[in-house]
Parts: C-alpha cells; sequence; structure tokens
C-alpha cells in the first residue's frame, strides 16, 4: 500500500520568531556594511580626536581611504578638495576628520548630528 507523507504544517508563531531572526541577521548585515564615502583621491587624511585642527592627532588615512561617518558636528573651518566647511564628519569613537576632504555629495549634514 503506496501511502505518501503528510505535508508538514506550519507551527502556529514559528513564522514570527523566523521573521524576527531575519531582521535581526538584516540589521547586522546593515550594520557591517554601513554606507562609505571616498575620502579626496590623492590625499592621506589627518584623522584628530576632536572637530578641529587643534586636538590630538589621532592617525592618518591612507590613500584611497573610505570612511563610514556615523555622526557629524560643526567645528573649525577648513579648506580641501570639496570646499570650504566647518562640518566635521565622526568616522569611528573619538576620530574626526574635515568634510571637506570627503565626498559626501553635500555640503550640510548628511546624517545625524553628534551629541
Amino acid at each position: 500500500m503506496d501511502t505518501e507523507a503528510p505535508e508538514a504544517q506550519p507551527t502556529p508563531g514559528a513564522g514570527a520568531e523566523a521573521d524576527a531572526e531575519a531582521d535581526a541577521e538584516g540589521d547586522a548585515a546593515a550594520a557591517r556594511s554601513a554606507k562609505r564615502y571616498p575620502v579626496a583621491p590623492g590625499h592621506r587624511v589627518n584623522v584628530r580626536s576632536g572637530p578641529g585642527t587643534n586636538y590630538r592627532l589621532v592617525k592618518v588615512l591612507p590613500l584611497g581611504a573610505s570612511v563610514p561617518i556615523n555622526c557629524q558636528k560643526p567645528g573649525e573651518r577648513i579648506s580641501g578638495p570639496y570646499g570650504t566647511t566647518n562640518l566635521w564628519d565622526n568616522i569611528a569613537n573619538g576620530q574626526f576628520v574635515s568634510d571637506a576632504y570627503v565626498r559626501t555629495g553635500s555640503d550640510g549634514y548628511v546624517t545625524i548630528r553628534c551629541s
């Protein structure tokens, strides 16, 4: 006698849990692949501990670098390849670069203001 296996029935509530797991994985992937902005070609840009050249030099970005922008804040006015601005981009905890050296496609804020 030929018998077919019964079709699997969805467990009530399992879809919501699977969706929540997928959302959490998507959020983690989005955080890992946050938008990055290119630094001006041909420039090794100084990274400062705050929004101005009077702040401690943290490191120098290599040629061809691209950076995430976590938040932005006003600071010292700087002239660079992308104009003159007082906007500084926070690229990591305690690390800022002048927006005059980052190609954001905007003369203003492209993300939230740093607190």
